[in-house]
């Protein structure tokens, strides 16, 4: 059921407020990012064990599966398994690409040859065998299983055992970003209750998940790698940012991620927080398909509209990455730094658009937002009143997370929405991929021939240098034909336990706990 939300009060207050930064970091975070509490822990050995709570907003959905983690709505769920699930290879905070359940492995041309690591087990005690691998890889390529990985493995031609300890997989051509799709889980052959008793490699085990509710992991004893100090972990799910806030303000949580500015300010003094990047990339997402939208000068004039840095500082009070195009800059060598300000704040031009598509007395637009999202929500409360200065009546609907997913990105009945789009991988592909024409996750129905000659060939390219400049040609199309209003890369401000330490961020979306522990 939608219902009409406003915020305004709330957007002049949060930007009526100052926060004081001072720079530091604690626990392995990376090396910029600042504290902006003065109460955080001091460096002490780290305590091994303890039990957390973690808030999150989003509903986790029926399905723990981890080869189905691409579908739209997994980013969430694809943040808190990153503690249970491993692949072959893994991501580091600072992007790298890593060994994990291989030791080892070789890339010649298009084949793939990897050496297991020993002493590797699932979840359930059992060793992970070469036959696990290639069950794990085939699963993920069959476009008759349940997985949604197909795309990114139909590539692969052969799986196969060199010996007990070796696995070789050949594409089809050489790939320069196949190797970031190994990062897909491993989990054991035979195994066919993925979805409701998730059993991977990582650091922490699945125990429990109550849809709605909760989803409770604890430590891994035989994990192969350093294992986590924490004994247990539950992650809280909340239906609102106002319910984060009051848990927050009770004490009821140790760790809370994505938080606004507003509720990072009036964190009890049991908390510091930390700012780092969200890694995604939030816009007004526009459905190109439906009138006046359908009209690139409209798409234009919307964007023409917008002032990013006012958002910026009323959501996170200016913290935060300005966009212009479809990949955040966590995808340094992709990131396209050019197009940040390609539509600066100009509403006299954004008139003239409007009244060049025959608009000159503007237009109604239905901008909807899922509720749980707080920042979201509150950038859509922005967004309408810039958008009225040009004489476009914008209006909220604010929806269930679930209604979001049903209507706006499976069926697509929606004018505009503001939503944050995170990367599956370490490619560019993972965030540009979804703009093809006739790509199933393209909600936004954008059209361009154009842009599909760009993308097609930058996945050919073999060449790395080559491959970035088709990748960023394809954001300069994406901008160009103003796809949807593209915003920032948002701040993400976690609030920590001041008994807490080890937080780290990542260039993806993702919430690592191997390395929190309490302090002395």
């Amino acid at each position: 059921m939608k219902r009409s939300f406003f915020l305004f009060t709330l957007i002049l207050l949060a930007l009526a407020a100052i926060l004081g930064a001072c720079s530091g970091d604690r626990g392995g975070a990376t090396d910029d990012v600042p504290s902006v509490s003065d109460n955080m822990p001091p460096v002490e050995e780290p305590i091994r064990g303890g039990e957390i709570v973690v808030g999150i907003a989003q509903d986790l959905g029926s399905s723990l599966d981890p080869h189905q983690m691409v579908a739209a709505g997994t980013a969430g769920l694809r943040e808190v398994l990153f503690n249970v699930f491993e692949g072959l290879v893994r991501p580091t905070p600072d992007g790298e690409l890593i060994p994990a359940v291989a030791e080892d492995f070789t890339v010649d041309g298009n084949v793939y040859t990897f050496t297991l690591r020993e002493g590797v087990r699932f979840h359930n005690g059992e060793p992970v065998t070469v036959r696990d691998v290639i069950y794990s890889i085939e699963r993920s390529a069959d476009a008759t299983s349940v997985s949604t990985f197909v795309s990114a493995f139909s590539v692969v031609t052969s799986v196969e055992a060199l010996d007990e300890r070796t696995v070789r997989i050949e594409i089809e051509t050489p790939d320069l970003e196949f190797l970031a799709f190994l990062t897909i889980a491993i989990i054991p052959e035979g195994h066919d209750d993925q979805a409701r008793r998730p059993i991977g490699t990582g650091p922490f085990r699945f125990v429990s998940h109550t849809p709605q509710e909760s989803l409770v992991l604890e430590r891994f004893e035989d994990y192969w790698g350093a294992p986590a100090y924490l004994d247990r972990v539950t992650f809280r799910i909340f239906g609102s940012g106002e319910a984060m806030a009051m848990a927050l303000h009770a004490g009821a949580v140790d760790i809370a991620a994505h938080l606004t500015a507003d509720m990072a300010r009036t964190l009890p003094s049991e908390y510091y927080y930390l700012a780092g990047p969200m890694n995604l990339v939030q816009a007004l997402y526009l459905n190109n398909a439906v009138p006046p939208l359908d009209d690139v000068r409209v798409r234009q004039a919307l964007s023409y509209a917008v002032d990013v840095q006012q958002i910026m500082d009323i959501v996170a009070d200016g913290m935060g990455h300005p966009l212009g195009s479809g990949v955040h800059p966590g995808f340094t060598r992709y990131f396209h730094e050019g197009l940040v300000g390609f539509y600066p704040h100009d509403p006299d031009r954004a008139r003239e658009l409007l009244a060049e598509a025959g608009l000159a007395d503007g237009f109604d637009l239905t901008i909807t937002v899922p509720s749980n999202y707080t920042p979201h929500v509150i950038t859509a409360e922005v967004l309408v009143e810039q958008l009225r200065a040009v004489g476009v009546n914008a209006s909220i609907d604010l929806v269930e997370w679930a209604w979001w997913l049903s209507e706006v990105n499976n069926a697509r009945q929606f004018e505009a929405t503001v939503i944050g789009i995170a990367a599956r991988d370490l490619t560019a592909r993972s965030m540009l991929e979804r703009w093809v024409s006739d790509n199933g996750r393209n909600f936004i129905n954008f059209d361009s021939p154009a842009y599909d000659a760009v993308f097609a060939a930058a996945q050919a390219a073999t060449d790395g240098a080559e491959q970035v400049r088709l990748y960023r040609e394809a954001q300069e199309i994406l901008a160009r034909e103003a796809a949807s209003v593209y915003l920032q890369d948002l701040t993400n401000l976690v609030a920590i336990n001041a008994q807490l330490a080890g937080w780290r961020f990542y260039p993806l979306y993702v919430m690592d706990l191997v390395t929190v522990h309490f302090v002395g």
